[in-house]
C-alpha cells in the first residue's frame, strides 16, 4: 500500500468490498512506539447494520488489517473488519 497522509483520511467514507457504505471515519488509533496504525473510528450510517462490530458508544471500531484499499472510499473486507 502507498502512503497516505493523516490529513488525506479525514471524512473519508468506508465502504465493504461488497460496496455497502459503513459510515464516515472519524479518527484513528496508532500504535505510539510503532507508528502503525491499529484500528479505525467510525461515525456508522443510520442504514449499515453494526450488529458483530465493535462499538463503543456511537463509534464503531475497526481493526486496520481489514484495509483492502484507500483511494475515494477506504475500502474494508467485510469478514475482517468484524470483531
Amino acid at each position: 500500500m502507498t502512503r497516505i497522509l493523516a490529513h488525506q483520511l479525514s471524512k473519508k467514507k468506508i465502504m465493504t468490498t461488497e460496496g455497502k457504505v459503513i459510515g464516515t471515519l472519524k479518527n484513528i488509533i496508532i500504535d505510539d512506539e510503532t507508528g502503525q496504525v491499529i484500528d479505525l473510528i467510525i461515525h456508522p450510517d443510520s442504514s449499515f447494520d453494526t450488529s458483530g462490530y465493535r462499538l463503543e458508544g456511537e463509534k464503531l471500531y475497526i481493526n486496520f488489517e481489514a484495509v483492502k484499499d484507500i483511494k475515494d472510499y477506504i475500502v474494508v473486507d467485510r469478514y475482517l473488519s468484524r470483531k
